[in-house]
């Protein structure tokens, strides 16, 4: 396998995962002392982390220390930056550092896991210049309203999926989850608004 390749794919899995873990064995079979001390420490903050196996992944073990600079397993990775091995870990375990550092980091995942109307609109009118675009919902879960004169003479499939192509990021990255895409033509959308009811107007009942 290409150094490169290793390089990228370690850059990918601290880009990818808040807290990691590069330890010898697996959480509930550590294979030294170090990693069964770094793991004990780690679970005693009750924060979830991600491991890799590093006896089971040779390239990545060789690769890493130079990536690192860090000699020896276990390293942990919180937000892409190398914490320490098993003392540091277990100092800060003690001093109560470990547990603020990883909250935080988890606080921050969470916070960019949630996608904003300014990115879902910026992404669209990338594609689509001169949309206008009414967003509902908040989070994951949207509904995206588009009218644009480039859906002249598409299918209502071809459509959607034009508009779907525009958030694939945020959809592959999972953090738009749901969504519903209503795509309308400047002549479609001021026919769908004019069938809407004035919501200044009540109907009374009369005998």
């Amino acid at each position: 396998m290409a150094n490169n390749n290793i390089e990228q794919r370690i850059r990918k899995q601290l880009a990818d995962h808040p807290v990691i873990l590069y330890m010898k064995g697996v959480p509930d079979a550590p294979e030294c002392g170090f990693s069964a001390n770094a793991v004990a420490a780690l679970k005693q903050t009750n924060i979830p982390f991600t491991y890799v196996n590093v006896m089971g992944a040779p390239f990545i073990r060789e690769k890493l220390p130079k990536i690192s600079k860090w000699p020896t397993y276990p390293q942990l990775f919180v937000n892409g930056e190398l914490v320490g091995g098993a003392d540091i870990i277990e100092s800060m375990l003690a001093d109560g550092s470990l547990l603020k550092t990883l909250e935080t980091a988890v606080t921050d995942a969470s916070d960019d896991a949630v996608i904003s109307h300014s990115e879902v609109e910026a992404l669209i009118k990338a594609d689509y210049p001169d949309a206008t675009l009414v967003i509902e919902g908040e989070g994951c879960d949207l509904t995206i309203s588009v009218v644009s004169s480039q859906f002249e003479g598409q299918t209502l499939l071809q459509q959607q999926q034009g508009v779907m192509n525009s958030l694939s990021q945020p959809i592959e990255e999972s953090r738009l989850h749901a969504v519903r895409i209503k795509a309308y033509t400047p002549a479609d959308w001021d026919t769908a608004q004019a069938k809407k009811p004035d919501a200044g107007l009540m109907q009374i009942q009369s005998d």
